[in-house]
């Protein structure tokens, strides 16, 4: 233990050298499950990393709708990096030691991304009830540089939301138990373990899910419902049903990210097993990131057919430097 003096509480700080991750240990067959992320986070990693090679490779999908696809795939490619590697580290390799300031790295960046995955589905929502119900305007609203604004802006409130979050956790004191029972450093189990007054991290701990998670669900829900009253205000049904193909992918990424999570931290996770709650937990942060770029991919007719142009382009200049 490293004492550290602070000035805030007029007490002595104990920091530990090391917590202890155990999250996984207990849970039979886990072996199986690493096998599992290690395929989860490759098809992640490919899929985000493809989404956004094909928007910056196609000036046509230089847009602020694909701005926030961009935005998301990012998001997505990073917060499975946050997590995955240094799980696969802990468990399979039985380095479940992890140092001080390492594990409020991973807090941080893992809160980070989930928060902005959460964000960018709101911005998504935002350009598409623009879209739709105020269609003739929408170039005059909705520009790459306002866009990149509202993204640019996203990304600091998150980051300065989970960095006020690890502060508060830095001046708590460990003197008892430094085994975090969870996969990774996850900001509940850990400042549960401090010896001192925890009150502003309890605080914070279902504060910032309702800033970050609950009050971005309620707008897009809202933006919804202004779509749904725009929609019926179109007169034939085909316009109808074209003007809601073009909301069908974002409202699936919405289900992909919102639906675990509402599960786990409704009133079904508090009575399901630990150990499955874990499991439920782990599989709700790794699954969208892997699923958002296939979902995009399948159900957006313009990147879809971008995929075919670039792919067809490629195509003939491989014959022609064949020739």
């Amino acid at each position: 233990m490293s004492p550290l003096n602070s000035t805030f509480f007029n007490a002595t700080i104990v920091h530990p050298e090391y917590f202890f991750i155990t999250g996984l240990s207990g849970i039979p067959h886990t072996k199986y499950y690493y096998v599992f992320l290690c395929l989860v986070y490759a098809v992640s990693v490919l899929g985000n990393t493809f989404v956004m090679f094909v928007i910056y490779s196609d000036h046509c999908l230089h847009s602020p709708k694909y701005i926030a696809v961009f935005n998301l795939a990012v998001s997505d490619l990073c917060a499975s990096t946050a997590l995955v590697p240094p799980l696969i580290d802990t468990f399979l390799f039985k380095s479940q030691l992890i140092s001080y300031e390492a594990c409020l790295s991973n807090m941080f960046f893992v809160f980070w991304f989930l928060f902005m995955q959460s964000f960018t589905l709101t911005v998504m929502s935002y350009d598409r009830c623009v879209a739709i119900c105020f269609p003739l305007r929408y170039n005059e609203i909705v520009t790459n540089k306002s866009m990149l604004v509202i993204t640019i802006i996203f990304w600091i409130i998150a980051g300065l939301a989970v960095l006020t979050l690890v502060l508060f956790v830095n001046t708590l004191s460990f003197c008892k138990s430094t085994v975090i029972n969870s996969y990774f450093c996850d900001h509940g189990p850990t400042y549960r373990l401090a010896c001192n007054d925890n009150t502003p991290s309890d605080v914070l701990s279902w504060t910032l899910p309702a800033l970050m998670l609950w009050l971005p669900l309620l707008f897009i829900t809202g933006t919804y419902i202004c779509i749904a009253r725009a929609l019926l205000k179109i007169a034939t049904a085909s316009e109808r049903l074209k003007a809601m193909k073009t909301c069908t992918a974002h409202l699936i990424l919405v289900g992909v990210y919102y639906f675990p999570v509402c599960i786990i931290y409704g009133a079904i996770g508090s009575f399901v097993h630990h150990n499955v709650r874990i499991i439920n937990t782990s599989l709700a942060m790794v699954l969208p990131p892997m699923l958002n770029p296939i979902i995009y991919s399948l159900k957006t007719e313009e990147f879809t057919e971008s995929i075919k142009k670039q792919y067809r382009r490629r195509k003939i200049q491989i014959i022609v430097m064949n020739k």
